[in-house]
């Protein structure tokens, strides 16, 4: 998807989902035309930030917002756990870069199959108890996702010089 197919007089749940969709997009397109170790490659540091730790990072935030929050399923993170918080950024010396992003990809569509189901309305509970909707939940990915294409940004200028969304 790119910016231009966002839609500028549609309703908000089409506006939401049309902008969680191009900032999905946005991620692939940092990632895209990169070999493995450029993936895993920590372009900006002394971050341990990798394009595939981003990956892997979202795929991980996509299970816990859509299947655990809203979807009340107990599921447990692919990449990270209590005792190692950040798994997901730092244990990808050797990551399997397809599966990683054949990962995502499932993740997203599961999310995008909760929310085909629910009214912007509907909540599900946090961890902590506290409820949350479905419009804050994808205001929230939405915010995510841009905040870590930011960070995806730098880290592929820094690899090969390639700039834009």
């Amino acid at each position: 998807m790119d910016y231009e197919d966002i839609p500028r007089n549609g309703d908000e749940r089409s506006t939401l989902l049309a902008f969680l969709e191009w900032q999905r997009a946005t991620l692939a397109k940092k990632c895209a035309g990169l070999e493995a170790d450029l993936l895993r490659l920590r372009s900006a540091e002394p971050s341990t930030l990798s394009l595939i730790g981003l990956v892997r990072h979202m795929a991980d935030v996509e299970a816990g917002w859509f299947r655990r929050t809203l979807g009340g399923e107990d599921v447990a993170y692919h990449y990270s756990s209590d005792d190692d918080i950040d798994g997901e950024f730092d244990n990808v010396d050797t990551a399997d870069v397809d599966e990683a992003f054949a990962t995502w990809r499932d993740e997203c569509a599961r999310a995008d199959e909760i929310v085909s189901r629910r009214a912007l309305d509907a909540t599900g509970y946090r961890r902590t108890g506290q409820e949350v909707s479905m419009r804050w939940i994808l205001i929230h990915m939405i915010e995510e996702y841009s905040r870590h294409n930011g960070h995806a940004d730098i880290l592929r200028e820094r690899i090969d010089g390639a700039t834009g969304y």
